[in-house]
Order: structure tokens, then sequence, then C-alpha cells
């Protein structure tokens, strides 16, 4: 069977549910949390993120997109989190904490949180995050309130699908010295009821102390959301596809996933086959769903994960939306993606599940359809009315067809400048790497003759397409070389640190998109 063959069989028939209505025209930008100014060494949700609201208000934008908001690890990439369902404590406000008389201003000038404010320098985040969010548990413990024990056990109720698990998997983990649970002694990796109470009763306090990050966390989120819906600013998350094998979801509920029954371990992971950019494919190593088993009980780990998701965001990107339709799976043991096989996903099956469970949340889901074109899966967006991604980095390449050219989008898309994965508009544009025919191309079809207002250009082009949204990187609007790129994939070290400066997002920026936004009918009424 071929994988246009799997991705057919994935296309069922009409889902009970209404194709979704296009996102309102709008303009938004991409902005992690951890790119936020603070003093802290990375973006929190603080007083930063509730300014951010008002310069993107100013600037006319009706969106904030963020990259996923789970807790990282080594390599700190947010799609590789410890959790599906969990935030991540690094964006957690030490100011807000000391508002809420739980630390010191003292507490928190004793930590050296980084010497660059440019970059995140995620080891001293981690040796100074976690002692100091310590001492503000300890003395959270010792000044509770009926009020506030009430609060607290609304939010374990409201989290327990998830809650539990993830705090005694973080508790397990910091207790192994960071191993990975595939690591840990057989009881506790098997999950042995015995060993799984003994540890239970030896380190309640542990336990709860990542129950209390949670806490923090998603009350600081909500109030992050609630003031961005106050200025007319829509959030759109980030969820990946997959979940880390490393992760809570993977020890807690192995049976969602191809693993070998006694030892927990993948037989199969994920990762794309090679193309025209990798010889190699790309070898992903997260352990693959047993989507087959994921439908017996009618997406119960999905639902309650988009479920989740529509508590933080009004719409929600899923990476790797080609995935659901069709996936690749290598053996354990390859070190290329060279000799893997695609198999059937559940298609239009799950969507039908996911929609329904967002009936009356209001959120919306965005496909991140981009790579090889799969007619399955666009017929699969079609419908269930979701929007696709189109990158203004990818529309050059001469071919007049190209479906990320702005005169070939249709509305029910979102067009980017570039992704976090990509180069930065000037460091994919202006670097002179580019082929001469690709940049004569570029500037043939923005009618421009001066480099200096490519970017101007570019921009332009975005606004003023019929997509229902455009979006660009804040790296973009600062106009900001490779330097500030976020991430390259197939490397480590030096991703995920990119952080705006103080002041950076000037009045002349903020006026700029002002500008675009009111001409190309964009700007929130």
């Amino acid at each position: 069977m071929t994988a246009a063959d799997l991705g057919k069989e994935c296309l069922t028939e009409s889902p009970a549910v209404s194709p979704a209505e296009p996102l309102d025209r709008g303009a938004g930008i991409l902005m992690p949390v951890s790119s936020l100014p603070s003093p802290y060494g990375i973006g929190t949700m603080g007083q930063a993120a509730l300014d951010f609201i008002d310069r993107l208000s100013a600037a006319g934008q009706r969106y904030w997109q963020v990259l996923p908001l789970g807790p990282t690890g080594y390599g700190d990439s947010p799609y590789q989190a410890f959790s599906a369902f969990a935030g991540n404590p690094y964006f957690i406000d030490p100011d807000l904490l000391v508002r809420d008389g739980l630390l010191t201003e003292e507490e928190i000038r004793s930590f050296a949180w980084g010497d660059d404010p440019s970059k995140v320098d995620y080891g001293k985040i981690y040796d100074g995050r976690f002692a100091l969010f310590r001492k503000a548990y300890e003395r959270w413990k010792a000044v509770r309130t009926a009020e506030n024990a009430a609060e607290y056990e609304q939010f374990q109720k409201a989290q327990e699908f998830w809650l539990d698990d993830y705090a005694l998997y973080m508790a397990c983990k910091k207790d192994s010295g960071d191993l990975p649970w595939t690591e840990w002694e057989d009881g506790l990796r098997l999950r042995d009821p015995e060993a799984m109470d003994r540890f239970r009763a030896e380190h309640e306090s542990d336990i709860e102390y990542w129950k209390f990050l949670q806490f923090v966390f998603f009350g600081q989120w909500k109030n992050v959301r609630t003031y961005a819906g106050s200025r007319g600013i829509r959030l759109i998350g980030d969820m990946p596809l997959y979940v880390a094998l490393d992760s809570a979801d993977c020890w807690s509920r192995s049976r969602y996933f191809q693993t070998d029954r006694q030892t927990r371990l993948p037989r199969e992971v994920a990762g794309v086959p090679p193309d025209a950019f990798s010889e190699d494919g790309q070898l992903w190593g997260n352990p693959l769903y047993d989507w087959d088993e994921m439908e017996r009980d009618g997406f119960r780990w999905w639902k309650e994960r988009i479920r989740a998701n529509a508590e933080l965001y009004d719409a929600v990107r899923i990476d790797h939306f080609i995935g659901t339709v069709r996936y690749y799976a290598i053996p354990v043991g390859e070190t290329t993606a060279k000799n893997g096989t695609y198999r059937k996903g559940p298609g239009a099956a799950l969507f039908t599940a996911l929609l329904k469970e967002l009936e009356g949340t209001g959120t919306k889901i965005i496909a991140e359809d981009l790579g090889v074109f799969v007619p399955e899966v666009e017929a699969l967006l079609r419908q269930f009315g979701f929007p696709g991604m189109k990158v203004l980095e990818f529309a050059f390449g001469g071919d007049r067809k190209n479906p990320h050219l702005p005169m070939n989008y249709t509305e029910n898309c979102i067009c980017y400048g570039g992704t976090h994965d990509n180069e930065t508009m000037a460091g994919y544009f202006l670097s002179g790497q580019r082929p001469w025919w690709e940049m004569q191309y570029v500037k043939d079809y923005l009618g421009v003759t001066d480099e200096n207002r490519l970017m101007d250009m570019l921009f332009r082009a975005g606004y003023g397409s019929v997509a229902s949204v455009v979006i660009f990187q804040m790296q973009d609007v600062l106009g900001l070389d490779n330097r500030a790129r976020m991430n390259t994939p197939g490397t480590f070290g030096d991703n995920w640190c990119w952080r705006m400066l103080p002041g950076a997002f000037t009045d002349e920026r903020v006026g700029y998109l002002a500008g675009l936004a009111d001409i190309y009918g964009r700007k929130p009424q």
C-alpha cells in the first residue's frame, strides 16, 4: 500500500460537526514567552507579558502566537517537553510571588540569572529557579488560608487527568538525579503499585511541590489570557503532535503508545523520510501513538489534551499535522530515517472527536501542513475548515504555482514570514546566500529595485494578501539577522535562546505595524 493509499483511508464520511469558519482577518506576532524581556534570565508571565500585549494592541495586532508552554529539559526544546499538559515553571514570574508574600526582593536578587539580556542561559535558570521556588512553596504551605486551600483543591480536581502522574514523575526524576524514566529502578519504571505507594509515602512533600508549581503557573497564565482578551488580543498556542519518550505521558499511559508491553520501550519511533533537504531524513525518536488503542476509548487522551489547550488559547496550531493522516515509523536502532515505513493515521475520526470537544469553547485549530504536498491532508483541511500555513521564505523558488506565493493564497490560511525553525527574514533574504535568480524573482514580484525596501515590501505582501491571518516573528519585526534565529533543526546548542532587549519594540515599529494593519484591513474594529 502506498503512502497516498494510506492517506485516502483516513478520509471518512463527513463529520458530524460543521467545518470551522476562517479566523477573523488580522495580523499577529510570533513571540515565545521565553523571549520576553525580564530581569530573571528568561521571559515570564508577569508585567513584561502584559506590556507586550499593550504593544500588540497599539500596533493594530489581533494575535499573539507563542511556542509550546510545556516544561523543558535536556536540549531546552519546547517540542520535547516532560508533559503534554503541564506548564513550564521557568515562566513563573518571581515578582508576582513577591506580591503574594511568597518571596522577598532579597531572595530574588540572591540568584544570578545570566549576564546577557539577549540570551537565555538555561544552565543558570535551572540552578536558580527551582531553589527559589522551593522557598516559595515552603512559605505557601505555612501561610495557606482556607480560601487558598479551597482554590488549590479546585485546581487539583480540574487537572486530575494528568496532574498526579506528572507530579509523581517529576519527583521520581529528581530523586533519580534527573535520569529519564527508562533508566529508573524497575519498580518505578514499570509502575509497580507497591513501589509507587512507597515512593509517594516517602516523598509526599516533593510531589506536592510539583503540583504547587503547576497551580502557580496556571494562575499566572490565566491572568495573561484574561488581560489579552481585555485588550482585544487572541492567543495562538502550539501543540506538538508527538510527546517525548521521557515524559510523564509516555511513562504513565504507555498503553497509548507503540511500546513493548513488558519493557515499556518503543519498538519504532517517529521521524520523516529523506527529501531534497536531507538525504538521511529526520530521526526524531519520539514514541509513536497506538492509534487503534486510542480510538477504542474514543480518543480520550487527545480530547483531554485539546480541552486543556482550549483553556490556554483562542487557537491551537497542531504541529506536523500530516502525521494524523499518515505517519512514518522508523525501527528502533536505526541511525537515520531511511528505513522507515508509512502507516495509517486516524485522520477524520480524530478531528471529529476533537471538534466535538471544542464546541462552546471558541478555540480554533490551525494545521501546520508544511512539507511535501499530500492531497489527502488538503482534503482533510477542507473537510473540517482548518486553515493551513504559507511561508514567504518558501515562496520564491521560481514556480509560479507555488502555494506560498501570496497571489496563490486562499482566504482560509495563515501567512508567515518565517517560522521558529527558519532563518530570520533578514538572514534569509539579505545575507547574500540566496541564488541570484531567486533574489531576482523576489524583486520582480514585489516591484523592488532597492534592497533597502525589500523587508517592507515583504511585510506588505503578507499584510495585503487574502490570507485571513498574517504573522511575523518578532525578530523580523525588528529586522534582526540570523544571530537572532530561534532554532536550527537537527542541531544542538544555542537554540531556543533568543530574547528581545527591553525597549526594542519601539514606538516607530509599533506605528509601522499599526499603519499596515490599517491600510490592509487587518486592524481590529
